[in-house]
């Protein structure tokens, strides 16, 4: 029976998880709950004490070349996917399973129905440190989240968000004497 070993102390069997690709590293101290409802691409890696919550329903998809730093938090109760090429900050924090207040009877918060709104981060996104992405977010392709944003809303395309709530600060630019980055899906038109 193959063994997947992680990069440190832990043991993880590969049958375990969805799927897992080739070349993942994760650290020491990652708990993983569910991994029948986690998949994982190549070129992975997951920092130490790092939470991948599995849900006992919908999926946590973590797409090839991802790069998860330590201490993150994601829970995939609501359906999580993390595209290709993204990169998360030390201690980001994804939920998208909030009581629901529109059904609120004033009693104990915690009593309330949970409300599921899935969660996506396209490709080429970078989450900065402390953030932390709500419920019915998807975060577009490109998308730079500032260091302790809580997005509440979905972004634009390769737009920079900061703050609480995260709002719009600008729009990136390709920097002067820079050949503009080719996305794959653009090749596959191209060649069309």
């Amino acid at each position: 029976m193959p063994i997947y070993k992680s990069h440190g102390t832990g043991e993880f069997k590969r049958e375990d998880f969805a799927k897992i690709g080739e070349n993942v590293i994760i650290e020491p101290g990652v708990l993983v709950f569910h991994p029948e409802n986690i998949e994982i691409g190549s070129n992975v890696y997951i920092g130490h004490n790092t939470m991948l919550k599995g849900y006992y329903k919908n999926k946590i998809i973590i797409g090839d070349e991802v790069f998860i730093s330590q201490n993150c938090f994601l829970h995939g109760s609501t359906g999580l996917t993390v595209e290709s090429k993204v990169g998360f900050g030390p201690g980001v924090n994804i939920l998208g399973s909030p009581h629901d207040l529109s059904q609120d009877n004033l009693g104990p918060i915690n009593e309330l129905p949970l409300k599921y709104e899935p969660i996506k981060i396209e490709s080429g996104c970078d989450i900065g440190m402390g953030a932390i992405i709500m419920g019915g977010v998807t975060v577009s392709r490109g998308t730079q989240v500032g260091a302790g944003a809580v997005v509440t809303k979905t972004t634009e395309p390769f737009s920079v968000v900061v703050g609480v709530p995260a709002k719009l600060l600008r729009y990136r630019e390709l920097a002067p004497d820079t050949e503009k980055y080719v996305w794959p899906d653009e090749k596959e038109e191209n060649e069309k």
